[in-house]
């Protein structure tokens, strides 16, 4: 007859070590200040507007000429561009990235 072989933690006690210095606790991050961020999703959100009017093809091409320009131009043959976008851009017609397309950047 063969004995029976028990396991090596049969004959060793398990002994847990306490952890050092205990918990430590988290503390708290700082929300993030609400009026920079709100300003910059108005911002964000009147931009995306803009890219989104440069990637519609049903106002015509947008690549030489600025997005007033390219809204004047939908007006005139009657495609009926967003009146929002006029509204934005003749707001903010000092600034060239809400003036300039998309595309602006790239040689034609």
């Amino acid at each position: 007859m063969t004995t029976k072989r028990g396991l090596i933690t049969d004959s060793f006690k398990v002994v847990k070590k306490a952890r050092r210095g205990g918990k430590r606790r988290k503390t708290p991050t700082p929300p993030p200040p609400q009026i920079e961020a709100e300003i910059k999703t108005v911002r964000e959100e009147e931009l995306q507007k803009l890219r989104d009017f440069d990637l519609d093809w049903r106002f015509g091409p947008c690549t030489g000429i600025s997005r007033l320009q390219r809204w004047e131009r939908a007006k005139l043959h009657g495609l009926n561009p967003p009146e929002e976008i006029r509204y934005l851009l003749l707001q903010t017609h000092t600034d060239p990235e809400y003036n300039l397309s998309l595309w602006s950047e790239y040689p034609l």
